[in-house]
């Protein structure tokens, strides 16, 4: 079992706890499937990234995670959002409630709807939130084809579909799409909305039946679909204690060994991004070190948004005096640090130790919800403290990086003085000695970038209104992600180092797939080749592709290896660059050598 699936376990354990105590519901907003598709966008840190393959999979599993996986019985609803082609928030006047998305057809299939799909058909989710934004000029909360086609029709949703909180409110008075409010609320239970967040349907949908705008059928569809998912949930079975859930109680709150899985899970999410004549880990010889950075003693940010109260934290600088003595200057009085008062203090430090680690980034002041960047560079004068920092440094140095969009430090790669690079993303409350503990040696760092880092000069070509996943070179239009930008980048998606080597050996692959089509037939007109063929079906459940390969940890110490596997297309073809169809982690003993599973995909 993937800790993936643990972690969302414990957390839909300690939900139901809470709530037979009284203190939550047990509808859960989460997961956010969108695509990360722009690097600037807010709230690209609650999703699993820019590849839609991770982030079907991903949702999925914590759909089932999160139910409980019980068949009729739910544990927890969750509610995949936000449905569909949703990723800005507020940029350069444009905001959600004003956004109309314009998407190809072929972009909201391949990318946009696949993790949504996914929420769906493998998770088999309890609901599905429409955003704000329109789509090609329809509100998403008001589209038949979206709601009531696709999710309920097409990929066969068993149970409800809500708006964002007020989405009706801004379809009608943001968005001008109705000339009434009763207009508005018949349009979107037609269209298969069957709860509103907010009071909009409540006070109009009357007037709208009674006004002949909505049939009485529609609505009690609507109300069915989210009682149904009411007595899924055991609303209607009497008291919480009587309940199958019901023993879990304040005994199963932050328990020891949930907090020893927010340390495993916090280690698996460290990607160490460069390491420079193997500065890490670092030995005990550094008996002291410099921790220097706004982000070095913080608690909240570890856990950045829509996060729950943790059971305590552990800072950066507590994690790393539990291996050394440590010298603290925060260098800057925040993350925009917008003044170099301080720089002087944090160059003394670095002198004195014989390590220093920068502990910089983001926060939520950057980067949140309705709260867009607009670069991709380290927030005022950050830049300027780490290098003036690594130049007085004594010993190596060590950038640690907390932040949940991607951010442009080519400054950093490129200066021989600094000798690592850690991402830690926004590492939750055991952040800090997991810091420490791949610092040190104790935990080896494996994880995988799940978005590009790209240059800040890339923002230019890319106005964050533009959908379009593919380059467009007519109008120098660069594309978007792994899959179809083609330019330079300061980390590609997937990167990630080890502090040990592995090798691969291709044991076992098809030379040929063969995809079951439902019916062909040949075209058998003026403007397309003779033998050319028309498919209008392909039975695309996912296929065994039996790929077998060998992973050989051929260095000095255990570590854990996530294999990626790509399909790259003939050349000259309008599709992606490459696109990953599976991947698998893997863990292995230093000299020893593992075998990958089958890789599962759709070609």
């Amino acid at each position: 079992m993937m800790i993936q699936d643990i972690i969302v376990q414990v957390v839909s354990d300690e939900a139901r706890a809470m709530y037979n105590g009284g203190l939550a519901g047990l509808t859960f907003w989460s997961p956010n499937v969108n695509v990360f598709r722009d690097p600037r966008w807010g709230r690209g840190q609650e999703t699993p990234g820019e590849d839609p393959v991770v982030a079907g999979k991903y949702a999925a599993s914590y759909v089932r995670g999160l139910q409980g996986n019980n068949g009729f019985r739910l544990k927890v609803a969750a509610c995949c959002k936000h449905y569909t082609a949703y990723d800005l928030d507020n940029w350069n006047g444009m905001d959600r409630f004003h956004f109309n998305a314009r998407v190809s057809k072929q972009d909201l299939e391949d990318t946009y709807n696949v993790p949504f799909k996914s929420c769906v058909v493998e998770g088999k989710v309890a609901s599905v939130m429409c955003s704000y934004n329109q789509v090609n000029g329809k509100p998403t909360c008001a589209d038949p084809y979206l709601l009531k086609n696709t999710i309920r029709g097409e990929w066969r949703l068993n149970g409800y579909i809500v708006s964002d909180c007020d989405s009706v409110g801004v379809l009608y008075e943001n968005q001008h799409y109705t000339a009434t409010p009763e207009e508005a609320a018949a349009a979107t239970i037609r269209a298969g909305l069957d709860l509103d967040c907010g009071p909009f349907l409540a006070i109009h949908t009357e007037n709208a039946v009674k006004g002949g705008l909505l049939n009485e059928e529609d609505v009690n569809m609507a109300l069915a679909n989210t009682i149904t998912v009411q007595m899924r949930l055991g609303l209607f079975d009497g008291e919480p204690s009587a309940q199958p859930f019901g023993k879990l109680g304040p005994r199963d709150v932050c328990t020891p060994a949930h907090q020893q899985l927010a340390l495993q899970a916090a280690h698996q999410g460290i990607v160490l991004l460069q390491n420079r004549g193997r500065t890490l880990p670092l030995s005990r010889t550094h008996r002291t070190v410099a921790v220097i950075g706004p982000n070095a003693d913080v608690t909240e940010t570890m856990i950045g948004n829509y996060a729950g109260v943790a059971c305590g934290y552990t800072t950066p600088l507590q994690g790393i005096s539990r291996y050394a003595k440590t010298i603290h200057q925060s260098g800057c009085i925040d993350v925009a640090c917008n003044g170099k008062q301080q720089f002087g203090m944090a160059e003394a430090a670095a002198s004195q130790a014989d390590a220093t680690v920068l502990v910089m980034g983001l926060d939520q002041s950057i980067e949140a919800e309705f709260r867009d960047r607009q670069e991709l560079l380290l927030p005022g004068y950050q830049q300027e403290l780490i290098s003036r920092v690594a130049m007085a440094s004594r010993g190596p140095t060590i950038l640690v990086l907390m932040n949940g969009g991607p951010v442009d430090v080519l400054f950093a790669k490129n200066d021989p003085r600094i000798g690592a690079i850690l991402w830690a993303g926004y590492p939750g409350q055991a952040g800090g000695p997991a810091i420490a503990d791949v610092l040190f040696g104790t935990a080896n760092p494996g994880g995988k970038l799940p978005m590009t880092w790209y240059p800040q000069d890339y923002l230019a070509k890319v106005p964050m209104t533009d959908m379009g996943m593919r380059a467009d070179p007519s109008r120098g239009y660069p594309g978007r992600t792994y899959r179809f930008y083609k330019g330079p980048v300061v980390f590609p998606f997937g990167h990630g180092m080890s502090y040990t080597t592995f090798a691969h050996t291709l044991v076992q692959a098809p030379q040929e797939v063969a995809v079951p089509f439902t019916s062909l037939h040949a075209l058998q007109n003026a403007t397309s080749p003779s033998n050319s063929i028309r498919v209008s079906h392909a039975n695309c459940e996912p296929l065994v592709l039996g790929v077998h390969i060998d992973v050989k940890n051929t260095g000095d110490m255990d570590g854990t290896h996530t294999l990626l596997v790509f399909s790259s297309p003939p050349q000259g073809k309008w599709s992606a660059n490459k696109q990953l169809i599976g991947f698998e982690k893997v863990h292995v003993l230093a000299g020893i050598q593992k075998t990958s599973q089958d890789c599962h995909s759709c070609v």
